[in-house]
């Protein structure tokens, strides 16, 4: 599938990823946004304890060594027609 198919499934909850990443277990998933009070690092050093942060909805990648990050599109990423569902 191509990307726009990609982003509508991850914004249906589910997980995906491209055919061509050469890490096993790599895959895209959608955070979504939330609400909550600052009251520990690294926040709490920008914001004063208690400050209400309204956290965006944003997607994370699992990596192959099983830690997750925020993930950006590359222009590849964008234009590739690699992408698949991830099951489970």
């Amino acid at each position: 599938m191509d990307f726009s198919e990609a982003l509508s499934a991850i914004k249906e909850g589910k997980r995906v990823c491209r055919s061509g990443w050469n890490g096993k277990g790599m895959f895209l998933f959608l955070v979504p946004g939330s609400n909550f009070k600052v009251n520990r690092p690294p926040l709490l050093g920008i914001y004063p304890k208690g400050t209400e942060i309204n956290y965006q909805p944003h997607i994370d990648m699992r990596t192959a060594q099983g830690t997750v990050v925020p993930w950006l599109a590359s222009q590849s990423d964008l234009l590739a027609d690699d992408w698949e569902l991830v099951e489970g």
